[in-house]
């Protein structure tokens, strides 16, 4: 059995919540989440030692424990991406194969570090939406768009990445310009290509589904609803990774995807003018 080990800002969140359940259950015991490290208590959940105890995890006192102790390495914290690369930095010099949950960094200068950090070291290192991997997604015609609809709930700043996501991998990487087009309450982007290849990003209500209406040059259009459970694919991914460390998502991707994201956060303040994205 291999053993995973979990760092994060503090433990009990949503995705520490479900991952260790979903990883057993995916690799039929052969991996399982051993060891954790929490920064903090959860403000108003339980703390550390509470989380610990509920899911049958070894509690350690520091990074460098986990690391030490553990075959593969998750680092979490995904609603605080500012905390990755204090959390990161010990996986990152290990050589061991990390993941390093979405939002994967608050800006492009931190995501370039991250994985320099791991490039020098050795370390197999991805991230991603859940949503890449849902098999409407991975489906989906690539040649030939032209234009992508996207819509979807949640605030611009931690939940743009699961629309940003899904368009890059879709249309590549090579995004030049973004705008914000979106009101006070319902943020929404244009994110454009020299080519005059563009995408639209749409943030509803939590009750708005994610959903894809992708327009290609030959005047076909698809429309794309990811009902699969998306969230065990990506954790079917995940554990291939760790087993083959072969990576599954190109990093200039990831770079381009948190660009957009810093840039967009930007673009709030100047709607309906295009800022530039970094080449």
């Amino acid at each position: 059995m291999k053993t995973i080990g979990f760092i994060d800002y503090y433990l009990d969140e949503w995705h520490a919540n479900q991952y260790p359940a979903w990883i057993a259950n995916a690799t039929g015991g052969a991996m399982r989440v051993a060891y954790a490290y929490g920064k903090k208590d959860a403000d108003g959940g339980k703390t550390n030692v509470e989380w610990a105890a509920e899911k049958g995890v070894e509690l350690l006192d520091s990074i460098e424990a986990v690391v030490e102790k553990s075959d593969y390495l998750i680092v979490l914290s995904p609603d605080h991406p500012d905390q990755h690369e204090e959390l990161a930095e010990l996986p990152l010099r290990s050589g061991k194969r990390t993941y390093i949950d979405k939002t994967f960094a608050p800006d492009r200068a931190a995501a370039l570090r991250l994985f320099e950090l791991a490039d020098k070291h050795g370390t197999p290192l991805f991230s991603s939406s859940a949503l890449r991997f849902a098999s409407e997604y991975a489906a989906a015609e690539k040649q030939g768009i032209d234009s992508i609809y996207s819509s979807g709930p949640g605030r611009l700043d931690n939940y743009s990445i699961h629309q940003i996501e899904p368009i890059v991998m879709l249309m590549g990487a090579g995004a030049d310009r973004v705008m914000y087009t979106g009101t006070g309450k319902f943020p929404a982007l244009l994110i454009g290509y020299p080519d005059g290849r563009q995408a639209s990003v749409q943030h509803g209500g939590w009750e708005c589904p994610f959903h894809l209406t992708l327009n290609y040059d030959n005047g076909h259009s698809a429309v794309l609803k990811p009902e699969s459970d998306f969230f065990q694919l990506f954790i079917r991914q995940l554990t291939a990774f760790f087993e083959t460390g072969e990576v599954p998502v190109n990093p200039s991707e990831t770079v381009e995807i948190i660009s957009i994201i810093e840039q967009s956060l930007k673009a709030v303040h100047t709607p309906h003018q295009w800022v530039k994205l970094p080449s």
